[in-house]
């Protein structure tokens, strides 16, 4: 049950923000994705979460994306060290806002050479897959798993073969279901689950967010949205596309707790 969540409004150096492209071409608009932000904060506040918004930074163009600096869960929160340095700042910036929910004994730091993004760590009950990508490497999931195991939860790695961070490919739903692609179906690590592989003309929608029983999935969407609900699950649409044209989308947009 989450209670909590961190956001950072966007700030107009959004258009400078990293971009492979991989989701959608195009510079985002600053004035909508304001409008975007906004509703999503919103939303999350519907659903009982109660939501520090952080004022907008205009030294980091991708800081809206909280979720990549650092990891968050109900026994310590790991401030992460992202593997581009233009958005390494980004974690001295959130470790000021994780203090306030935090005692200093249960805050720890992914340190070089390892590297880590929270956009790579997908959680299953008290389980946490670390995937091994462009972003996050060996050394920095080593060390992932050193701290939270002192708290009782464990780990494991699984590779990224396409794109940017494992949640754009997996997505865990609660109740053993699975968002994937057709070639994360074939993960070994994810035979387990029950496993629904989306369209590829809708991999954006991949990324969708469990929150409380309800599940947010981004607007245009309408396959997936048709799936999520035939699981039983209540959909809230959210419009997250100007986030989607620098490879950001409902996850990377808050930390929750």
């Amino acid at each position: 049950m989450f209670t909590k969540a961190i956001t950072r409004k966007p700030c107009k150096a959004l258009i400078d923000g990293i971009s492979t492209a991989q989701f959608c071409d195009g510079t985002p608009d600053y004035e909508t994705a304001v409008k975007q932000h906004d509703c999503y904060v919103t939303t999350l506040r519907e659903l009982g979460l109660a939501v520090t918004d952080l004022e907008a930074d205009e030294r980091y163009p991708d800081s809206c994306f909280v979720e990549d600096p650092a990891v968050v869960m109900e026994r310590c929160a790991i401030i992460t060290n992202p593997a581009r340095e233009s958005r390494n700042g980004e974690k001295i910036e959130i470790e000021q806002t994780i203090k306030k929910f935090y005692n200093d004994d249960q805050i720890f730091h992914i340190e070089s050479p390892g590297t880590l993004e929270g956009g790579d760590v997908m959680r299953v009950g008290d389980h946490f897959y670390v995937g091994l990508s462009d972003r996050t490497n060996e050394e920095g999931a080593k060390q992932f798993h050193e701290i939270v195991t002192k708290f009782g939860y464990t780990s494991s790695t699984v590779p990224v073969t396409e794109g940017l961070h494992l949640k754009d490919f997996a997505i865990y739903l609660e109740n053993n279901n699975l968002l994937v692609t057709s070639l994360m179906d074939q993960e070994p690590s994810f035979q387990n689950f029950n496993r629904f592989v989306i369209d590829p003309e809708e991999l954006y929608a991949i990324n969708s967010l469990y929150i409380n029983g309800t599940v947010l999935v981004p607007a245009s969407y309408p396959k997936t949205k048709a799936l999520i609900e035939t699981l039983g699950y209540p959909v809230k649409l959210v419009d997250t596309s100007e986030f989607r044209k620098i490879d950001g989308s409902l996850t990377c947009l808050s930390l929750r707790f």
